[in-house]
């Protein structure tokens, strides 16, 4: 069955930076775009930045020039490199494969100080 175990979540102080790990299985990892979103308390899930099988990256404009996702195929795993967070990065994150239904346990990212 579909498994996506994310981790790397964390207390960090603003400005800090933190990278989550998504590893996938149950799926043929390499041919699916993965996407990572985030929830905020009482806010709905917010898309974060997706990339496609070929690497080919898109992020949300409050992410843009802070995040970067990335892929390694023959690890079944995605990463997103959160850097100069901001308090308003603090969420639930998670990752999801497009075109499955399917969403992990997500992981929480705290920027406070």
């Amino acid at each position: 069955q579909v498994q996506l175990v994310t981790s790397g979540g964390g207390l960090v102080q603003p400005g800090g930076s933190l990278r989550l790990s998504c590893a996938a299985s149950g799926f043929t990892f390499n041919i699916y775009a993965m996407a990572w979103f985030r929830q905020a308390p009482g806010k709905q899930r917010e898309w974060v930045a997706t990339i496609n099988n070929s690497s080919g990256t898109n992020y949300g404009d409050s992410v843009a020039g802070r995040f970067t996702t990335s892929r390694d195929n023959a690890k079944n795993t995605v990463y997103l490199q959160m850097n100069r967070l901001k308090v308003e990065d603090t969420a639930v994150y998670y990752c999801k494969a497009l075109g499955i239904a399917f969403w992990g346990q997500g992981t929480q990212v705290t920027v406070s100080s």
